[in-house]
């Protein structure tokens, strides 16, 4: 099939129509407004649903119903729209109904600024709304792999009834690049949705499905949460997803996710002409986090230090040094706002470090 060039938000959008999504509901904002657009133009020629919401929280909450009922649904939003989406993503991980969430990131905190950021790593990665819960967390590096990426979003969520955020700074949602769309092969069995509330009637032969995050007993919330918490133990354990690049007998490693991680495979070969071996460990799921692979590279004997560099004041920074439980130095390159470091700065502070 042949490539075309498409910018990231409409390729997402059209990757998830191509995964079986039908139905959308989202509100405007910046940088991710060509996601909605695209949407309405594509998803009536489907025999699909878009509607414009009159907020994010109706739109959320529109997300639940569809789910509820068994559709492959989808919204999208950006940074302060996600925070007013929080309360309903929380009920959907209680209610246990499996949905796709795109975070195309701005800067903050507020309203910020409409540039690219990674502020949001904290909000996806640990909860965000109420309650013990998590959404498995995709976060691509260019829109070929947003693309390939959301296919398995809502198999993922069907799978594990769970909300799945794909989580992308502003760039990839803004930048255009050949991609290409693959067919789709069936990755594996997907459970029949016997839970959704699609109508019942006496002597249909299925019990009345209820959609519900409410327990008022103390035992049947401990019985969710017991069911929610296995169930994060084996996504842990199934779904954790990252890239290795040049990490083997390494002086350096390099973390990072999304556009950064481009930038820092710029800085990796322009370290490789002075001579100094540095790697990068990408994060493919930020959550589940990999931490298992995180330890093991940077944990390497030939390793001296690692350095996060992120787009905000040091979020994915808490987890790598987690991961290394003080084995290794971590250090830290970024600033918060909308400010995306050069390949030439990555390099001062791998030089910076290698001196210290």
């Amino acid at each position: 099939m042949a490539k075309k060039l498409m910018k990231g938000c409409e390729a997402v959008a059209e990757a998830a129509i191509q995964a079986g999504c039908r139905y959308f509901f989202g509100y405007p904002i910046t940088p991710q407004n060509d996601i909605p657009e695209y949407m309405s133009a594509r998803l009536p020629k489907v025999g699909g649903c878009f509607l414009q919401a009159e907020s994010e929280i109706a739109a959320i909450n529109m997300v639940y119903g569809a789910s509820g009922a068994g559709a492959r649904v989808m919204t999208s939003s950006s940074s302060p729209g996600i925070s007013l989406k929080m309360e309903g993503i929380s009920y959907l991980a209680g209610a246990e109904l499996p949905c796709v969430i795109v975070n195309m990131m701005r800067g903050g905190p507020g309203l910020g600024s409409i540039q690219a950021s990674q502020g949001d790593y904290f909000q996806a990665t640990k909860g965000g709304g109420h309650g013990d819960y998590h959404m498995i967390v995709l976060a691509p590096s260019s829109v070929q792999e947003a693309i390939d990426l959301m296919q398995d979003a809502f198999d993922l969520a069907d799978i594990y009834r769970t909300p799945v955020m794909m989580l992308a700074d502003g760039i990839i949602g803004q930048m255009m690049e050949p991609v290409e769309f693959k067919e789709t092969t069936k990755k594996r069995e997907l459970p029949e949705k016997t839970w959704a509330a699609t109508g019942w009637k006496e002597g249909c032969g299925r019990d009345r499905a209820v959609i519900n995050s409410l327990y008022i007993e103390n035992e049947e919330l401990q019985e969710m949460n017991d069911r929610l918490q296995a169930r994060y133990a084996t996504i842990q354990a199934e779904e954790t997803r990252c890239e290795l690049y040049n990490t083997e007998g390494a002086e350096i490693i390099l973390c990072a996710y999304g556009t950064i991680a481009r930038i820092c495979k710029s800085a990796i070969a322009l370290a490789a002409k002075e001579g100094v071996k540095v790697g990068l460990v990408r994060p493919i799921t930020i959550w589940p986090f990999p931490t298992d692979a995180m330890r093991n590279a940077i944990c390497q004997d030939s390793v001296t230090s690692a350095i996060t560099v992120e787009v905000n004041a040091g979020q994915m920074f808490e987890d790598v040094r987690l991961a290394v439980d003080g084995k290794k130095k971590v250090d830290f390159l970024g600033r918060p706002g909308s400010f995306v470091p050069t390949a030439e700065e990555i390099l001062d502070k791998i030089k910076q470090i290698r001196r210290a």
